[in-house]
């Protein structure tokens, strides 16, 4: 059991007091962070093959393996292929520019070109807070890369963009999976995709037991700093989101929605009876709450949302925006996702910025 409040996470306190943050947010189901990522690009954990003890069950991930189109995967771990769409794909269907970014995609070793090798992803960000070598970590997580579990919006050897005027477009090598390199270079040639998904270096997610609040601080506020002093800015939008609880103690226990009759893996009292029609087990939910905040001119202020949200819900909000239509798999969750519309006001926006000490969360003069 941890608390944080203020004290320490005060950039996280600051964006909370000038912009919108909901109290009713939830994991879409129970599990680590593998659910967490796949319902928030696909609202869907089943379809999952193989099945593999502990990661695998019924045709759901209830674990962390990782993605069988990744050259950085650990075989150890257990590789499975997700199969059905992702919003990457309906993204694509209606020639929106996206991307996924994520620090430490970029190789230590890059792919040769051999069928038989491999990239190899060692790369690593000293922490803030310590930074000796005993603290380093690999940037990357495979198991937080969720489009590289879909053969269709997987790029398994890690490929660079051809070219920077090509980030977030469809036909190019790199198949909208990226480096956080590549983003700023798309942002500083003008050039951000519409939908951009971004994900810290592994010592500044915030995770529990190998991140720190003030190491995640440093990402989220010289991320959001950076944007803040953009033209695009008056036409943004950055949701803060977390893909698992970590396990911390929460004191609000979560509707179940969808059950499981999976006596193994996820059967108790809140999770047996009825799953979603034509659904599978193994995907009990809601889960764990979790924070959630929106930052945009069009947030509003020093809000809190008590309406309920999931994972998603977020999901639901870029299919809504750019009017892609809903992930066809009908026992995808984002049909019964609540909205996130009523933490925006989209006829007032204000596109004053908040920039603050990427070290201490305190607002800049």
């Amino acid at each position: 059991m941890s608390y944080y409040d203020g004290n320490s996470v005060t950039a996280l306190w600051n964006y909370a007091q000038h912009y919108a943050m909901s109290d009713h947010s939830f994991s879409t189901t129970f599990g680590p962070s593998t659910p967490g990522m796949l319902n928030l690009i696909s609202g869907q954990t089943g379809g999952a093959s193989p099945n593999i003890p502990d990661a695998v069950a019924n045709g759901a991930v209830i674990g962390d393996p990782d993605g069988a189109f990744d050259d950085c995967s650990n075989p150890a771990n257990g590789l499975v292929t997700m199969h059905g769409k992702n919003i990457g794909d309906l993204l694509n269907d209606k020639g929106i520019t996206w991307g996924w970014f994520q620090s430490g995609f970029k190789p230590s070793t890059p792919w040769d070109g051999n069928p038989a090798h491999k990239a190899v992803c060692h790369n690593k960000t000293p922490s803030i807070v310590d930074p000796s070598p005993s603290r380093e970590l690999n940037d990357y997580s495979a198991h937080h890369e969720p489009f590289e579990y879909y053969a269709s919006t997987s790029n398994q050897h890690h490929l660079p963009p051809t070219s920077v005027a090509l980030i977030g477009k469809i036909g190019d090598q790199a198949n909208h999976q990226y480096d956080m390199v590549d983003f700023w270079a798309a942002v500083n040639a003008g050039n951000m995709p519409a939908v951009s998904f971004l994900k810290a270096p592994r010592i500044q997610d915030g995770h529990a037991g190998y991140s720190n609040p003030i190491d995640e601080q440093s990402f989220l506020v010289n991320t959001t700093n950076t944007l803040m002093k953009r033209p695009e800015w008056r036409n943004t939008a950055i949701i803060i989101a977390y893909d698992d609880s970590d396990g911390f103690y929460d004191h609000v226990m979560p509707k179940i929605v969808n059950n499981s009759n999976d006596p193994e893996y996820d059967f108790a009292s809140t999770c047996g009876g009825t799953k979603v029609s034509g659904g599978q087990d193994d995907r009990c939910g809601y889960g764990p709450r979790q924070p959630l905040l929106i930052i945009s001119p069009y947030a509003k202020a020093n809000f809190v949302s008590h309406e309920i949200s999931d994972q998603t819900s977020i999901l639901k909000f870029i299919e809504d925006n750019w009017k892609v239509g809903q992930i066809p798999d009908p026992t995808s969750f984002d049909k019964r996702a609540h909205s996130l519309n009523n933490m925006f006001d989209f006829e007032d926006g204000d596109n004053s910025k908040l920039l603050l000490n990427d070290k201490t969360g305190q607002i800049l003069p």
